[in-house]
């Protein structure tokens, strides 16, 4: 089954977030991952994802990953509504493939944002081309949602740093050529006295502690450091600004973790509608019945209504207004709602659902996890809710002057 978009799928693209552009570049993508890109990888998932890294590299497509032409990016700042259309094909193609394309941007993130001129150089180019694999290293054993418990510190000494704690449930650890990693410097006390600095693998006093073994298998690792020496060129930004330079990163691509979850609840759909109209019970098919047809209403809905939160923040993002609320709102509802949609089709799959490597079996898996990392749902709630209140109190500042 192919798994291009025909015509009437593609309609979504006529909404006036997009230009020209994007709707180009999503039947680019769409056509040359249906040649390129299987669904489903061998248990060597290291290699696979190696190889999916210089896959993308060479069909041109991490160039929307970074930012910045000079290092080969595709745009001189990050295009969110491309990287969103992006995401989202490849999740419907393979989670996998969403998974190495993202990486890629995220863990290089801080550097086109705040990189240096010399580490822009030395890192972007060589992420866009797929040559060095990139990797985001922020959470610890004791701070994944609160960063201000971070207890991983760098310790200034002459022209260095000397660095000292753990990292984990790191992608693409064990597999990357460079870390960004966010580590206690002590200028000011919490969030305000983090830095972030690029760690090459392979560095002396950096080891790979632990690999880590998940539900949707993809390179995930526990980092340590012993008295690690980073010169102080790794520094991204400036000192005790990692808080900063780590929350604007995320802005970035957090609503295109929720295009991911879009692309996969777009895959379960099509699935679904495959087996209804295919599968014969009681001498008519799945998708005669009621039941059936409601489900698809429900399932249907809560696709655009993802689609239309991701694209308005993505849209608003690249219009340069702040998306904190909105990207928020698109990651909580489009992730918790591409769970409900790919339980409906796994369902409407019978038995066969919850058989290894069938597709819904594995969107399935593949979707729980987006709940969680860069903000689990729980934490967008609370970001929403902040925001709201702020908004408001600002509001009635201006009615009380």
């Amino acid at each position: 089954m192919t798994h291009v978009l025909s015509k009437s799928d593609r309609s979504y693209l006529d909404w006036p977030f997009f230009d020209q552009r994007h709707r180009d570049l999503q039947q680019q993508l769409d056509s040359w991952a249906a040649q390129h890109i299987s669904d489903g990888h061998g248990h060597d998932v290291d290699q696979a994802c190696i190889d999916l890294v210089k896959q993308l590299g060479e069909g041109g497509w991490l160039t929307h990953a970074i930012g910045g032409k000079t290092y080969g990016a595709a745009t001189d700042v990050i295009d969110t509504r491309a990287l969103c259309l992006l995401r989202e094909t490849l999740a419907r193609h393979s989670g996998l493939a969403d998974f190495a394309f993202a990486m890629q941007g995220l863990g290089s993130g801080a550097i086109s944002l705040f990189g240096a001129e010399e580490q822009k150089q030395t890192y972007l180019s060589a992420v866009a081309r797929g040559e060095k694999i990139a990797a985001f290293a922020l959470s610890e054993p004791e701070a994944g949602s609160d960063v201000a418990a971070m207890q991983c510190a760098a310790t200034p000494d002459g022209n260095d740093y000397i660095l000292n704690g753990e990292k984990t449930w790191i992608s693409n650890g064990g597999i990357a050529d460079m870390y960004v990693v966010f580590a206690r410097t002590g200028e000011a006390p919490g969030a305000r006295g983090i830095s972030a600095f690029i760690v090459d693998a392979g560095s002396p006093g950096f080891e790979i502690a632990e690999r880590i073994d998940v539900i949707a298998p993809h390179p995930l690792a526990r980092l340590k450091f012993t008295q690690c020496r980073i010169p102080a060129s790794q520094r991204i930004g400036e000192a005790g600004q990692g808080f900063k330079v780590a929350m604007a990163t995320l802005d970035v691509f957090r609503t295109s973790v929720a295009a991911a979850a879009l692309g996969f609840a777009r895959r379960a759909m099509d699935e679904a509608l495959h087996r209804a109209t295919s599968r014969k019970m009681f001498n008519q098919t799945l998708a005669d019945f009621q039941l059936t047809q409601a489900k698809f209403a429900q399932m249907a809905t809560a696709i655009d209504s993802s689609a239309l939160l991701i694209y308005r923040a993505a849209w608003q993002r690249d219009q340069g207004k702040k998306v904190t609320k909105e990207a928020a709102m698109a990651k909580l509802t489009a992730t918790e709602s591409a769970q409900q949609v790919i339980d409906a089709a796994l369902q409407m799959f019978g038995g066969l659902g919850v058989v290894c490597e069938v597709p819904v079996e594995r969107l399935y898996r593949e979707i729980r996890a987006l709940r969680i990392y860069e903000g689990a749902s729980e934490v967008q709630q609370l970001i929403i809710g902040r925001e709201l209140l702020k908004e408001f109190a600002a509001t009635t500042s201006g009615e009380e002057k």
